[in-house]
């Protein structure tokens, strides 16, 4: 007969044997999150249904403790995820002009869920649950690329022999990108935007930024002193995606105004937004974020209708567009290296070609 569970007690099964005496078991999860199945014993020996709760409590404390519960087998040598991963992003620093970045991603996206984890006992169900995880929040799109940068390092392990399966994630199906509709914000969520912030300097000017030079928040975050030309007025962007600079206008008062007094006393190449010693990437974009959601995010479950930190550079775009300025200079704003990325708000544009028809006379 198989196990049947305990009405009463978590994680405690009986199993009815052939001579009719009882036998207990019981499971819990071990600290990589695997299922352990453990027998107590049988009734005829005085165990109980009480007993083997109890036992299951005491095994579990153990391994909270950093014991081996079961005192049977020893802990083996791990190769965590995150450590294969720090070979194969410092073995492409030299090759891939992406790799800052990809790291980044790396570290940001499944650092935090996996990256403690042994290479080798991660499963197609963690990947899949790492993607629904992240679908919350991110769009399809980014969700795809953080998985990818998972593959890729399996795909490393795989090349070095520490892995001696299949990939995991070539069984996660990837998802559907739709990027028919971008969420932008128009002119009255700029201004609550703006108005929300403004108690919070560093955050007002990371927002203002992002508005006025659609830089994005790696960009944003490596600025310094010496990238900002108030005499000339120009901002002078590192766009990390293709390892190049290029340049922005400081065309706001308001920023030009916050900019000149926040530099004072800070050194020459310190990061302008920097207020303490935490990674400032990550600082802004969970303050960021947080405050997206809590003033355009409420009771919104597509996606591609939320608004999140990566919505500031559409915005700056599609205002543009919706302002009449010329696809290529859009492009060469946001310092897109394909025009078909830029494409997306000529349909935003306030003419779209009706002029040009009416201009043919007919």
């Amino acid at each position: 007969m198989s196990r049947v569970k305990s009405k009463k007690y978590a994680g405690v099964y009986r199993n009815q044997l052939l001579n009719g005496d009882i036998s207990y078991s019981i499971n819990y999860k071990d600290d990589e999150g695997r299922k352990v199945w453990f027998t107590v014993g049988k009734k005829l020996v005085g165990i109980t249904e009480i007993f083997a709760y109890n036992k299951r409590s005491e095994l579990i404390n153990k391994m909270k403790l950093g014991e081996d519960p079961q005192l049977k087998r020893k802990k083996k040598n791990i190769i965590t995820l995150d450590s294969v991963a720090k070979d194969s992003y410092d073995l492409k620093e030299n090759h891939n002009r992406n790799n800052k970045l990809s790291r980044r991603k790396f570290e940001l996206h499944i650092t935090p869920i996996l990256g403690h984890r042994d290479i080798t006992s991660i499963t197609v169900n963690e990947i899949e649950k790492l993607q629904a995880t992240k679908i919350k929040e991110y769009s399809p799109k980014m969700v795809n690329t953080i998985i990818g940068e998972l593959s890729t390092v399996f795909n490393y392990a795989i090349d070095k022999e520490i892995l001696k399966t299949l990939n995991p994630t070539k069984k996660v199906k990837s998802l559907k990108v739709d990027n028919a509709r971008e969420r932008y914000l128009n002119q009255d969520e700029i201004k609550t935007l703006l108005e929300y912030t403004k108690e919070d300097e560093q955050v007002h000017i990371f927002i203002l930024l992002a508005l006025t030079t659609g830089a994005r928040v790696g960009a944003i975050t490596k600025l310094t002193k010496r990238d900002i030309n108030f005499n000339t007025k120009i901002i002078n962007i590192l766009d990390e995606k293709n390892n190049e600079r290029y340049t922005a206008f400081l065309c706001s008062d308001e920023l030009e105004s916050l900019l000149e007094n926040r530099i004072k006393g800070i050194k020459l190449d310190t990061p302008i937004l920097q207020d303490n010693k935490a990674n400032l990437y990550d600082q802004l974009k969970d303050k960021v974020q947080r405050i997206l959601n809590t003033l355009f995010n409420k009771d919104v479950t597509d996606p591609k209708h939320r608004v999140v930190i990566h919505s500031l550079r559409h915005t700056f775009a599609s205002n543009l567009a919706i302002n009449g300025t010329p696809i290529f200079t859009i492009q060469k704003l946001l310092n897109h290296k394909d025009i078909n990325m830029t494409l997306r708000y000529a349909k935003l544009a306030p003419d779209s070609g009706r002029d040009s028809v009416k201009g043919l006379g007919l």
